[in-house]
């Protein structure tokens, strides 16, 4: 297994510029396209550290620097410029089926043979994927951090083509990820999953059961979580988890309705460990 010759990830972002990070090490050239100049110029900056401080740390492959890496990389503002022989283009863009439809429209005319792939984590792919290129269209959902995190979630839908799942599920294994495949549905299996304990445990603080940092603790050291609920949901992003939940519940019910913590937290700009509090306190953030 190989990984892609040439990739796109569009939108260069926190997963974005981690996901371009993977490609990269695994030797694919890699355009990240974004709005503008200026953005263009902040997602190679994000990139080039993520790659610089994974060799301080000794977490690139033997023989790899993040030096050759970067010269790998190179950004875009224009869909159009794309190079036809793209073999891979990943979208990280805002939650939106609109949006993506629409980038994903632009990209499949640029890249006539390329795979799409959406790292939405619960929108559903299908409607994502309506349009001629439907065949070639399908979820990769990467975690964050991605270079960190072992897991992609590769999301079908009755059109796509089989070589193209197996395609995704080739590159996806020559990054060093463990594919797990799920039929298109409202939050797919682990944002379903994930949320329904996150919102049950913000319910819990909100009704004084416990605190964050105990509720937490039992499921690490009782359930041996890496993570605890709430801490993983300071690093989603507190805005993240409510605008997946109001999906979730419009989708599949009051079961994922959003705790009034949850709103109250969001609205006043407690959105975890990018505004430097959630749950938790994040003096570094």
């Amino acid at each position: 297994m190989t990984a892609p010759k040439r990739a796109v990830v569009i939108g260069g972002g926190t997963m974005g510029a981690g996901i371009a990070h993977v490609l990269l090490v695994a030797g694919a050239q890699v355009t990240v396209v974004e709005a503008d100049a200026d953005r263009c110029a902040t997602a190679r900056e994000t990139v080039t550290a993520s790659l610089r401080k994974a060799q301080e740390r000794g977490k690139l492959p033997e023989g790899v620097t993040a030096e050759f890496c970067a010269g790998l990389l190179s950004t875009a503002d224009d869909l159009a410029r794309l190079s036809p022989d793209t073999e891979l283009i990943v979208e990280a863009v805002p939650e939106r089926v609109d949006l993506k439809r629409q980038v994903f429209a632009a990209a499949a005319t640029a890249c006539p043979n390329a795979v799409l792939a959406s790292n939405t984590s619960s929108l559903s792919i299908s409607q994502i994927a309506a349009g001629p290129a439907a065949d070639r269209t399908l979820g990769m959902h990467f975690f964050n951090p991605v270079p960190a995190q072992k897991l992609v979630e590769l999301v079908t839908h009755a059109e796509l083509a089989e070589a193209n799942l197996t395609r995704a599920k080739d590159w996806a294994e020559a990054l060093g990820k463990t594919v797990i495949v799920v039929n298109d549905s409202p939050g797919f299996a682990t944002s379903r999953l994930g949320v329904a304990v996150g919102l049950e445990a913000i319910r819990m603080v909100e009704e004084g059961v416990a605190s964050a940092e105990d509720i937490d603790t039992g499921m690490t050291l009782g359930y041996r979580w890496p993570m605890g609920p709430l801490k993983l949901t300071d690093l989603v992003g507190l805005d993240v988890r409510l605008a997946i939940a109001e999906h979730l519940a419009a989708q599949l019910g009051p079961r994922f309705e959003p705790p009034k913590l949850l709103r109250d937290k969001v609205a006043c700009g407690e959105l975890g460990r990018k505004s430097g509090k959630g749950f938790f306190d994040w003096p570094d953030a």
